[in-house]
């Protein structure tokens, strides 16, 4: 079984994985608490103010965000590591860099499929929990989605119609890929 293509798209998981979990760590440091950290203004309905539970909300997608990229980064290392062990033991007579130029491995076909299909599965719930962040974050900036607030409603749906179009898209591929 070939790896290169594996080992890209391991790295691809690992690269998008490290860039999410670098924007959920600059949401952590936000605090929703701050009041002169929203453009709702005095002169807007009570009713625009999100509740406590909206910030609660937000701190725990993120959280659920940041464990579930973890999550798919470890195992998809784990996997470029399993290659390159195998690549090593393969050619155990030969230096590591002769065994690098090796494209082929004797790793488990199944074992592979079902890491890559976990660390997908990590990553997509990742993107899940860090657009339910963000609509927590729209609605502490601009107002709660019950005041009707143009503004909020802007936000969040391209927000909520984008996002589910990529991941379908991505767990399509990923599931071709599976399959194949």
């Amino acid at each position: 079984m070939s790896t290169s293509i594996q080992i890209t798209a391991l790295d691809g998981i690992i690269n998008v994985n490290s860039l999410f979990t670098l924007a959920v760590f600059i949401g952590l440091a936000w605090n929703p608490a701050d009041p002169t950290n929203t453009l709702i203004g005095p002169s807007d309905p009570i009713s625009c103010s999100p509740s406590p539970q909206t910030a609660k909300d937000l701190i725990s997608f993120h959280v659920y965000s940041f464990s579930s990229f973890l999550f798919s980064s470890l195992i998809a290392l784990a996997l470029k590591q399993a290659f390159r062990i195998a690549k090593t033991s393969d050619h155990t007579h030969g230096t590591y860099l002769q065994a690098a130029e090796h494209l082929i491995a004797q790793v488990n076909k199944n074992l592979v499929r079902v890491g890559m299909l976990v660390s997908g599965i990590g990553s997509v719930c990742g993107c899940v929990f860090l657009m339910l962040a963000l609509v927590n974050v729209v609605q502490l900036k601009l107002g709660s989605l019950g005041c009707g607030s143009g503004h909020s409603y802007a936000a969040i749906v391209p927000l909520v119609i984008l996002v589910p179009v990529a991941l379908l898209i991505y767990v399509s591929i990923v599931l071709y890929a599976f399959t194949r």
